[in-house]
């Protein structure tokens, strides 16, 4: 069993606290069941404006939850108390659409500078509890790694600078319980919703399952079909081509723990 599955049933709040510690450093997959948890894009308040647009023109894969003032780092209304720069397990910095470097903590960019403005956007984790209740199964759950994801060739609306393809999260769901797994996400828009696609990942641009382009390769057993649900990478993607000057996200599959319930995000 993961070392995640061990806060299962701590709560948000009590986790942020291991996080900010540094005593949690891994994916937040199974943690926390019930709440939702967040992807997170950092940028200069110049470009703010670009990407709350693309955030609208997208809301598939970028499904806004919660945007804050610049300089200011708590989610306030998902998470009164938070600290955006340490409650995240890994960061990721990019400049001028390069990776710099992954932190544990990015507290030391928002001393440096007053402008940067957060985004919380929602994630496919914050479905998965409501799979595993159904008794649909979660692969990575089940294996102890990061959900596999992979880039497309499904061009997202562009905004501002920002454009590019979405990128997909895959979990292998049992043919008989495709119907079930659809249905309970298509009812959770706030957190990507419906799958994109079933069954045929060379049709949305995926030539090799087995190696994603980020997180880890899981199990196909026999039986099972991939699903494929646009994914909060996505605005990663984004930034990689679109090359702003300076950008903060999540770590895949290292998010944000709110202190919302899942529930609370359906329609």
């Amino acid at each position: 069993m993961s070392n995640e599955m061990n806060y299962a049933k701590m709560s948000p709040a009590e986790v942020r606290a291991l996080i900010r510690k540094q005593e949690i450093t891994c994916p937040t997959t199974g943690m926390c069941d019930g709440y939702a948890q967040g992807n997170l894009v950092i940028l200069p308040k110049a470009l703010a404006w670009d990407f709350l647009l693309y955030c609208q023109r997208n809301p598939r894969p970028c499904p806004l939850l919660e945007v804050i003032d610049a300089g200011s780092r708590e989610f306030a209304e998902f998470a009164p108390g938070s600290d955006v720069a340490t409650d995240l397990p890994k960061y990721r910095v990019y400049e001028h659409g390069e990776l710099t470097g992954e932190y544990t903590d990015v507290s030391k960019f928002f001393e440096q500078r007053d402008d940067l403005v957060s985004f919380l956007i929602g994630c496919s984790f914050s479905f998965e509890s409501a799979l595993l209740e159904a008794d649909v199964p979660v692969r990575q759950i089940e294996e102890g790694v990061n959900v596999p994801m992979y880039d497309t060739n499904v061009p997202c609306r562009s905004a501002g600078v920002f454009h590019g393809n979405m990128v997909v999260s895959m979990r292998p769901i049992p043919y008989r319980q495709v119907s079930t797994a659809v249905a309970i996400t298509a009812a959770m828009p706030r957190v990507h919703g419906a799958p994109l696609q079933i069954g045929f990942p060379e049709a949305i641009g995926i030539k090799d399952i087995a190696h994603p382009d980020y997180g880890d390769p899981v199990t196909i057993k026999e039986g099972e079909v991939p699903v494929f649900w646009p994914c909060g990478v996505t605005p990663q993607n984004a930034v990689m081509r679109s090359k702003p000057d300076f950008c903060i996200t999540h770590a895949p599959g290292h998010m944000f723990i709110s202190d919302i319930k899942n529930v609370s995000l359906k329609y």
